[in-house]
């Protein structure tokens, strides 16, 4: 797993929903009660850019047809059958890193 720093934000209370780099891939990241998470930039179900949605209930919702992502798992809401892909986050300090596996990661973890 490759580790990004997030330079544009700093990790804070304070809700947001962003969008940014993680190396060449753009991301979502959203703080929400005090965590953040960070996930794909498009919605998996019409391809709208996320970061324009908004954040209920520690869901994340597509700002085009209100389809709903639990910002923990990606599973989307009640009926849609389908994911959003999710990255792990990891706080150093004030700084916000986000963790992004490469192809070959993603084999190996499929063959353990």
């Amino acid at each position: 797993m490759n580790w990004y720093k997030i330079a544009e934000i700093k990790n804070t209370l304070e809700p947001f929903i962003k969008k940014v780099k993680a190396g060449n891939r753009s991301i979502c990241l959203v703080g929400f009660e005090g965590k953040i998470y960070a996930t794909a930039i498009n919605c998996p179900h019409a391809g709208f850019d996320l970061s324009q949605g908004l954040c209920v209930k520690g869901k994340i919702v597509c700002p085009y047809h209100r389809y709903t992502y639990n910002l923990t798992t990606g599973k989307g809401g009640e009926g849609q059958n389908d994911f959003l892909e999710t990255y792990a986050v990891d706080i150093r300090g004030d700084d916000i890193y986000v963790g992004i596996n490469s192809f070959w990661d993603k084999v190996r973890q499929a063959f353990k």
